[in-house]
């Protein structure tokens, strides 16, 4: 048990004794996209393995004092970031570190004998670009071009170990709060810090602390977001499964300034190891005597609880979040009163997301000038983002605000999958906005965007090329934010509705020149009268990407085409007469006899008849049937 703030250092002091009793940690990544392509297998394997081998002694935790032979740790980390090349394994050594990618279970006992047993490095596991090669994930670009400050831990350690986050300097930043500073001063420095949510909004997360500590209700509640439902978005997700013990200590500092005994972390149903391994992280905490009454000797109580989403997008709203936790349907309500003053069973409430509260113990720790020196002066310190799409690296990044979309894609994604054409991005979510070529040495911070009809968001970003059309995307998003309405409000339940109906008549070649005005038109009315946040952000991706890529709406509706050919209801299929052998198989297989010609000559496809489903292109063996632009 750690009752006083001496204890708390005379653990921490013990378990970094204790981590460096290993010879050697084998750092498995056991984030959830490693998971879903086999680390799980990579574990198991290098546990036998070191179980088996004699003078070898697997520990599962720290240990100090005398072990015969090679003490190995095998762990389970948190998201090492290189998503798109799990399995990831890391080989730590001291402070020499090696990456290894791609890992399959074939490969796991050539790594143990040659870098867990020896010091040898496997030159084909190891991360290459062009002819270089990287053995410390430091140096792999993707890694050495961020700066990591919530994501500084993840992939380092073993994410289930509260000795391990007590090594890396864990809780100091609560232990100063409580004995080197008064709540106000807490809360007047993450106030100094400019810090803003992380979540989408933007809001300052200093001011929203300040609300609740002046409320005269004595009863207070700190809630996070974890509900985390945008679409390619892992951010939070991977902070909670990485490095729980941050977010934890992040929401215990705001309970503390706060005076708020009580805390929630709302988790979206499909997260299920981020909430097993915030449970483990609970247990751990309160078995240790730093979670519960009387934290560290003082009056300070805190108890924390986990609620569970059912996955409705409208959940990432505040008001609807915290009904959402009191049992009942989770809508949106109007404001005031806002939640600070009347939030989680109408009592003042601290409510931010993952991300913000895990940034709170640095700020805390080196102070918020620090945190001023990073990023803009209004949108100080940094910004996690998944990168998805048709990029080259896609993972998991954080990067300063204020940073290029050219920094991000190019310089840290390693551009587009095989050198194909930049189009656009998908930035801020289903409720974002795209932005383009033109926008690529923009930075991105919470205001610039806003006049490019985009936000930041809470941080998905989707990269496009050349073969996207803009016209589809705005309708794929339009129609997850029409399903995702609560329907509490008519602006937003009716005009989506109608937004999506007039997109999917324009992808189906039925459109008219007079819906790109309606759009606009229903664009603004929704933005204007809508009941929440997320149905006031809804149709941005339609007014982006018609301020940008009108062309292709017009393409849709006058020429009954689409350039990037993904829009069904709009493909030609044409048989290249120099090509057919005249086979009939491409006639053999059309479902509506839409293809007629004579054996051993060109065949042709009657396009009145023809009802695009391509079985034509798929089963001709020479290539000669393709889509028209």
């Amino acid at each position: 048990m750690i009752k006083t703030s001496e204890e708390l250092s005379q653990a921490r002091a013990a378990a970094l004794e204790q981590l460096g009793s290993y010879d050697c940690r084998i750092l498995v990544c056991s984030g959830t996209g490693c998971i879903a392509t086999g680390s799980n297998k990579i574990h198991e394997l290098f546990e036998k393995l070191v179980k088996e081998t004699p003078g070898v002694t697997l520990v599962f935790a720290p240990c100090g004092g005398h072990h015969d032979g090679n003490v190995v740790g095998v762990k389970k980390t948190g998201c090492q970031g290189f998503c798109e090349l799990g399995p990831l394994v890391r080989i730590q050594k001291g402070n020499k570190v090696i990456q290894y990618v791609k890992v399959q279970p074939e490969d796991c006992e050539d790594i143990f004998e040659k870098s867990v047993l020896h010091d040898e490095i496997i030159e084909r596991l190891l991360y290459h670009k062009g002819e270089q090669s990287y053995v410390q994930p430091d140096e792999i670009p993707f890694i050495a071009k961020q700066t990591r400050i919530v994501l500084e831990n993840c992939g380092k350690f073993d994410a289930e170990s509260l000795d391990e986050y007590l090594a890396a300097g864990g809780f100091e930043a609560l232990k100063k709060a409580m004995f080197d500073m008064t709540r106000d001063e807490v809360i007047d420095e993450v106030d100094k810090s400019g810090l803003r949510g992380r979540g989408g909004g933007g809001f300052p997360c200093g001011r929203k602390w300040k609300q609740v500590a002046r409320q005269k209700e004595t009863e207070r509640f700190v809630v996070c977001n974890g509900d985390e439902g945008d679409p390619g978005a892992f951010m939070d997700g991977s902070v909670m499964e990485g490095d729980p013990f941050k977010l934890i200590e992040g929401m215990m500092i705001a309970g503390y300034a706060v005076r708020a005994d009580h805390g929630y972390i709302y988790v979206r149903a499909e997260y299920p190891m981020s909430v097993a391994r915030l449970r483990n992280a609970i247990a751990q905490l309160e078995e240790r005597g730093l979670l519960g009454d009387h934290i560290m000797g003082t009056d300070f109580n805190f108890h924390l609880h986990i609620n569970r989403g059912a996955g409705a997008f409208v959940c990432g709203e505040g008001s609807a979040l915290t009904a959402s936790i009191e049992g009942n349907r989770g809508m949106p309500r109007t404001k005031p009163p806002r939640t600070v003053e009347k939030g989680l069973w109408e009592k003042p409430t601290v409510l931010n997301n993952v991300e913000t509260y895990a940034n709170v113990p640095k700020i805390i720790l080196q102070g918020a000038d620090w945190f001023k020196s990073i990023g803009t002066p209004g949108s100080p310190g940094c910004k996690t983002f998944s990168l998805t799409g048709a990029i080259e690296n896609t993972g998991l990044i954080e990067v300063p605000m204020g940073s290029t979309l050219r920094q991000i894609i190019f310089d840290i994604g390693g551009g587009l999958k095989n050198g194909a054409e930049f189009k656009a991005v998908q930035i801020g979510g289903p409720s974002g906005g795209c932005l383009t070529e033109k926008h690529l040495d923009e930075p991105l911070d919470f205001d610039s965007v806003k006049k490019f009809n985009a936000i930041v968001g809470s941080g998905g970003m989707v990269v496009m090329g050349q073969d996207t059309c803009m016209v589809e995307v705005a309708r794929f998003f339009m129609s997850f934010t029409q399903r995702e309405s609560c329907g509490k409000c008519t602006p937003c339940r009716e005009g989506t509705k109608r937004m999506l109906e007039i997109l999917e008549r324009i992808v189906n070649g039925q459109g008219k020149l007079e819906d790109l005005d309606t759009l606009e038109e229903l664009a603004k009315m929704i933005q204007t009268m809508a009941l929440c946040g997320l149905g006031k952000s809804a149709p941005l991706p339609v007014l982006s990407t018609l301020a940008t890529f009108r062309d292709e709406y017009i393409e849709h509706i006058v020429d009954k085409k689409c350039r990037a050919k993904t829009c069904t209801a709009l493909r030609r299929y044409v048989i290249n007469p120099e090509f057919c052998k005249g086979c009939s198989k491409c006639a053999r297989n059309c479902p509506v006899n839409a293809i007629s010609g004579v054996v051993k000559k060109p065949y042709t496809i009657d396009a009145d008849k023809c009802i695009k489903c391509g079985a034509c292109k798929e089963n001709c063996a020479f290539d000669a049937i393709y889509v028209e632009a």
